[in-house]
């Protein structure tokens, strides 16, 4: 049984292969705003492949809009600002920032990420995991990882969920004005880490490094070196701590 919650249609499961595999199914039932939540993955995923570490107590859930999937790269920066904007509600003095393209870190640590996916139709499946109350130990993991109980931030999987619907809802609002998008572009470059400094950013066969002088319309990052600015899609941003 789903329940509502302004306007989204919530299911909740105990557990799932993903929230992501879930939600796909439901999309050809429903022409609503839909929500998957669940107590466990058994085969939670992230980017480029790799495996999410679900761990209990944290926030497991995806989202599904129906939307154009031409602004493909606007709802991938809406998604990571609307992820900062919940952490600072509950606490307003904590360091959150976007570590492009979609991962946000608290105190400089990863705490919440997500991956997107075409789903049926025109809908836009997006998956995100946050770290409530505890954070994967892995060699195998690229960045140091915390959770929100580890900066004395205590809520529930409900209550992290409303709010971030509640944000999400807003932030949706705004990108139907005329310059909905224009802002929210600029709150995001208001929580990305490192713009104007150096990093780097490691792709599968390839690594290069520059200035990050912000991202263009579709999101690609903009990296400044000698040949001028390269639009990156993807990859992995380590930054350069100077010397």
């Amino acid at each position: 049984m789903a329940k509502k919650y302004d306007r989204w249609q919530i299911y909740y499961y105990d557990e799932v292969t993903s929230t992501n595999d879930i939600i796909k199914n439901l999309c050809v039932k429903a022409n609503d705003k839909i929500v998957v939540c669940a107590q466990k993955q058994t085969a939670g995923r992230g980017r480029m492949g790799r495996q999410w570490q679900s761990l209990a107590g944290n926030l497991f859930f995806s989202l599904a809009l129906n939307v154009d999937l031409r602004s493909l790269g606007t709802f991938i920066l809406m998604c990571g600002l609307t992820l900062c904007q919940t952490i600072h509600t509950l606490q307003p003095m904590v360091n959150v920032q976007i570590k492009w393209p979609n991962d946000v870190l608290l105190n400089n640590a990863k705490v919440s990420g997500m991956l997107l996916e075409k789903g049926p139709a025109d809908y836009l499946i997006i998956g995100i995991g946050v770290n409530l109350v505890q954070h994967p130990i892995s060699s195998d993991i690229i960045y140091p990882t915390t959770s929100l109980s580890n900066a004395g931030i205590n809520v529930t999987i409900q209550q992290f969920l409303k709010l971030f619907l509640k944000q999400f809802t807003k932030n949706l609002a705004l990108l139907e004005t005329k310059t909905g998008c224009a802002t929210l572009r600029n709150q995001w470059l208001g929580y990305v880490k490192g713009l104007g400094e150096r990093l780097t950013v490691r792709q599968e066969n390839q690594e290069m490094s520059g200035v990050f002088r912000g991202i263009d319309e579709n999101g690609y990052l903009m990296l400044e070196n000698d040949t001028g600015i390269c639009q990156i899609r993807v990859g992995d941003v380590f930054y350069i701590k100077e010397s």
